[in-house]
């Protein structure tokens, strides 16, 4: 089965790759533009639990003032 990783908004993609690298200096990773495959496991999902907790966050939130 091929992969389907294109994004369905790709002028996104900056505001995605500015909402990794925060995410990133919140756990202490430090990311460089471009290729990061030099992280390690623990690393790579240190950033994206810390991404997956912002968003679930901001949705409480979301919630919480009616504004969904």
């Amino acid at each position: 089965m091929a992969s389907n990783n294109r994004k369905l908004v790709p002028e996104a993609k900056e505001a995605l790759d500015r909402f990794k690298m925060e995410a990133a200096s919140e756990v202490g990773v430090t990311m460089k533009q471009g290729y990061n495959g030099d992280l390690t496991s623990k690393q790579a999902g240190s950033i994206g639990g810390q991404m997956v907790k912002k968003m679930v966050e901001k949705y409480e939130n979301d919630l919480k003032n009616g504004s969904n």
